[in-house]
């Protein structure tokens, strides 16, 4: 299921039925409710961008001119940006005029920064002072086992995917507001929002912890191949998937099985 945002009714774009009377709204009403648009469209982009204007407009019930509109705003405030060229046909899109993807920047992210990041990033610092690059990578390997501690390791390749699942799941839980989808012969976990970007940015081992974690959860090797870390739209990790040569033949005369793209949405 996708994690919607409802924006409050009578926002600053809903349309008003025909024959019915309106009455102009203040000017801080108006600017008020434009906050809380722009507000609701890079929670959508947090969670599950890139994002097209009308995949947008769609989630928030909005028209139109009001998603440029806000869109216009948003990148001129430098905080989103066209996906690079060739995103849509990767996520599989049909032919004609390709659409625009939308994204956060990484200035668009630092907006969104936690107070508490100085105070994290000062203790990780006095953590590597007093123990060194080990006393660093134990805290992070922990701090991922605490996230995944109720997660299923893989027992068998017929397994794997179910572990994918459960991992993503944790990670959600835990504010990283992740997805997975298929692509070629393995699946993808991608991870929109990463608390703790800003600190990982400068430990590393944060992520390296993750993606050991994975691979021993998993029983198969992961890739990762991006990191909001390192100013990617999203935190994505590879997961091969081999099937034994006994398994079954799918449905579909013998071809992979289809995984669809998995939404969640947090738990509180």
């Amino acid at each position: 299921m996708r994690n919607d945002v409802v924006l409050p009714s009578g926002g600053g774009d809903a349309v008003p039925s025909a024959g019915t009377a309106t009455t102009r709204a203040p000017l801080g009403a108006d600017a008020h409710h434009d906050g809380q648009t722009r507000d609701a469209v890079v929670n959508l982009l947090v969670e599950d961008g890139p994002l097209t204007a009308s995949e947008i407009g769609e989630r928030l019930g909005i028209s139109a001119a009001g998603v440029r509109r806000h869109l216009d705003a948003l990148t001129s405030a430098g905080d989103i940006e066209v996906a690079s060229t060739g995103f849509g046909q990767r996520r599989g899109r049909g032919r004609g005029r390709p659409a625009k993807w939308f994204q956060l920047t990484a200035e668009g992210r630092g907006k969104m920064r936690h107070a508490y990041d100085d105070l994290a990033g000062a203790a990780m610092r006095k953590l590597r002072d007093l123990g060194g690059h080990d006393a660093v990578a134990e805290f992070a390997r922990e701090r991922v086992e605490r996230i995944v501690a109720d997660v299923s390791p893989s027992a068998d390749p017929f397994t794997v995917s179910d572990t994918v699942e459960e991992i993503a799941d944790a990670l959600t839980s835990a504010g990283y507001a992740t997805n997975t989808r298929q692509v070629g012969n393995g699946i993808e976990i991608c991870q929109h929002h990463c608390p703790v970007a800003h600190v990982a940015t400068e430990f590393p081992e944060l992520c390296e912890a993750e993606t050991a974690v994975f691979t021993e959860l998993l029983g198969t090797h992961v890739q990762r191949l991006a990191t909001i870390a390192n100013g990617d739209c999203a935190c994505t990790t590879h997961v091969p998937i081999h099937p034994p040569p006994e398994a079954p033949p799918s449905p579909r005369h013998g071809t992979s099985q289809t995984l669809p793209t998995t939404t969640r949405k947090a738990t509180r």
